[in-house]
């Protein structure tokens, strides 16, 4: 199992700090977060991507809907440049918060899914090279022969790891069919209060089973693939916490440490730097 963090709240030079406080101290990724008006998040990777040397950088996660496919594949496929191949895109549908709504109106669930299945298409089908086109119901594309980017050193393309969601006792499965098509999932659980995974060791075998067996329908290997479980292990946060042990027993292949019970401002980033110096769970 490897281990990484969300940062919760900081500045960007503060995120930039731990990045590489991390780094020494044994992490194995570091993770943003984005909202509608807030930092942004893929400018603050790629200032920590020349900043560190080895550690993984990413998102937890990025609201792809929102964006235009295009202009997200061109902010991966820089940080993965400067980072020499370092860049996961945690990918979900987005929490419509006032944050979100403020600004946008929510054009509702369904759109928002099918939003993000021709985005991820449309994502990687330009990081896999010219000559690409594409047409959806939201999104398309032809070929494009000038000031087309370099290719991102992760081949075909920087891994996608993808919210999925079981739902308890229905056979077809999409979140988790989406999660399987990619690189990895965040697991959660459908049908729990606002902001809850609802995880737990009885729940998540099921998952791992399910996307196992997806995996093999669609003739792609299991071996490679991420299960990354987010946990607190300096309290009771959240619906997981205690040991990564039994979660790794269970095909956890990350666990990522989801501290957002710390407070906004200079004591929460000083017990953040605290929890980042005491070393991965299992250091």
């Amino acid at each position: 199992m490897r281990y990484g963090f969300v940062v919760p709240y900081a500045s960007e030079p503060e995120f930039v700090e731990v990045a590489g406080l991390a780094e020494q101290h044994g992490w194995d990724a570091v993770f943003s977060w984005e909202a509608v008006w807030r930092h942004d998040a893929w400018a603050t990777l790629a200032a920590a991507a020349v900043r560190t040397e080895r550690i993984r950088l990413g998102t937890l996660l990025t609201p792809v809907p929102r964006y235009r496919p295009w202009d997200l594949a061109s902010r991966v496929g820089s940080v993965d440049r400067l980072s020499g191949g370092r860049v996961v895109l945690g990918a979900g549908l987005g929490a419509t918060n006032e944050n979100w709504l403020a600004f946008e109106p929510d054009e509702g669930r369904r759109v928002r899914a099918r939003r993000l299945d021709e985005a991820l298409d449309v994502y990687a089908g330009l990081m896999a090279g010219q000559p690409f086109s594409y047409s959806g119901t939201y999104y398309s594309a032809r070929p494009v022969d000038e000031l087309n980017p370099p290719p991102p050193v992760q081949r075909p393309h920087p891994p996608v790891w993808v919210v999925g969601a079981l739902v308890p006792g229905r056979e077809r499965q999409p979140s988790l069919e989406r999660a399987a098509r990619w690189d990895g999932i965040f697991p959660a659980v459908a049908g729990g209060a606002e902001g809850s995974s609802g995880l737990s060791l009885d729940t998540f075998p099921e998952i791992v089973e399910r996307l196992r067996r997806l995996r093999e329908e669609q003739g792609l290997p299991w071996e490679g693939y991420d299960v990354a479980v987010e946990g607190d292990t300096f309290g009771d946060f959240g619906d997981v916490h205690g040991s990564p042990e039994p979660w790794a027993d269970a095909g956890a292949t990350w666990w990522v440490e989801s501290w957002w019970d710390l407070p906004e401002g200079p004591d929460g980033v000083a017990e953040l730097r605290r929890r980042v110096a005491a070393g991965p769970p299992a250091g």
